[in-house]
């Protein structure tokens, strides 16, 4: 039998400990997404909570509480609008591919579409033999369109318990679990607090500065759309909301389409109250409300590597790249900070032993 020295017991513990790190991160890797948000959440939930469990008497009917209200609050809503969201942007983005020309174009923003001339559904209903032809032409395509239909609203449904869950158990357990990280982590204390208080700022961030502001101005269009009898508002607002995060133009990129759309289509007057409104109140809460919510919510990113590592995550980590490009990136950036300080203290470190040296020999 080998007996290992103590060094090599060492090395052999430690890739242990470092391979048995890596399964568990490996096993928590699909549900990241929830389980940051709701690490999120809870961060920023927790001074409410703190207000609730002291007129509730306890800290888990105060964390239930704020469960509660996040789902009748948020998750609900989301989920009826998902799936509204998505049907109109199918509706939407079929128009636009059967429109012929930029005018077409514009104004199947604002209309509500028609059908291609030929077949209608009911014509086709009415004949088996081609609805036999199409199951046999596209039946394995459609089969499998559903399989990942039914895969996908699985995985979303999955990750809505667990987002949901997890918000409730950071919140009760959410200091102790951070205490236990503290004394367990292999960085230093220092290291680990700044890199929890980036991770927690890029929340914050993203939540209060970034997204309240576009919710602001994606909320007041798609007002503005509804009131204006603009088809597929709901749409149309969260394309809105997405658009506000490009600097200059922002939201412009979509209500100035759709106030020319209107006017194409012959619809004078809505065309001006939406350009009005597009520029009197959407584009100003932009220069009105930015500020206000970056004192709650500042995110210590440019708006250049903001808006560069959301679209970089978007494309490289899929749609949960939006709230993942930016942690990267904030990281990052706290990691350099945190080594330069390091290399500075070993500098000074360095220079004052040397001075200590050299006052030794004279």
């Amino acid at each position: 039998m080998t007996i290992l020295s103590p060094d090599q017991q060492t090395l052999a513990f430690r890739v242990a400990v470092f391979a048995l790190v890596g399964a568990a991160a490996v096993t928590f890797l699909p549900l990241w997404a929830p389980l940051v948000v709701a690490a999120w959440v809870a961060v920023m939930a927790r001074p409410l909570m703190s207000k609730i469990a002291k007129g509730t008497g306890g800290r888990h009917r105060a964390a239930g509480i704020i469960t509660l209200l996040l789902v009748m609050a948020v998750v609900a809503p989301i989920a009826g609008a998902a799936l509204s969201l998505t049907r109109g942007a199918i509706e939407l983005g079929q128009n636009l591919l059967h429109s012929h020309g930029a005018r077409n174009a514009l104004v199947s923003i604002v209309s509500g579409g028609a059908p291609a001339s030929g077949s209608t559904d009911a014509d086709l209903l009415q004949s088996p033999p081609k609805i036999a032809s199409l199951l046999e032409e596209h039946g394995a395509q459609a089969w499998e369109l559903i399989g990942g239909i039914a895969g996908a609203a699985t995985t979303a449904l999955i990750g809505l318990f667990i987002f949901v869950y997890a918000v409730y158990v950071f919140l009760v357990d959410g200091p102790g679990m951070y205490e236990w990280l503290e004394k367990h982590s292999p960085l230093e204390l220092e290291h680990t607090r700044r890199l929890a208080a980036a991770f927690a700022e890029t929340g914050r961030g993203l939540f209060i500065g970034v997204g309240l502001t576009g919710l602001t101005q994606g909320v007041l269009a798609t007002v503005t759309y509804v009131a204006l009898g603009v088809p597929r508002a709901l749409v149309l607002g969260l394309v809105t909301c997405i658009a506000s995060l490009i600097p200059s133009v922002g939201t412009a990129l979509v209500w100035v389409p759709v106030a020319i759309g209107l006017a194409l289509a012959g619809r004078t007057v809505p065309a001006i109250i939406m350009a009005a409104v597009g520029v009197l109140v959407i584009a100003t809460v932009d220069n009105v409300m930015r500020p206000v919510f970056a004192r709650f919510g500042k995110l210590e990113l440019s708006t250049f590597v903001l808006l560069t590592s959301i679209f970089g995550g978007l494309a490289f980590f899929g749609a949960w790249g939006f709230i993942l490009g930016p942690l990267f990136a904030r990281l990052a950036k706290e990691a350099l900070v945190m080594a330069r300080v390091d290399r500075l203290h070993d500098k000074r470190h360095e220079l004052d032993e040397a001075a200590a040296a050299g006052e030794r020999v004279s």
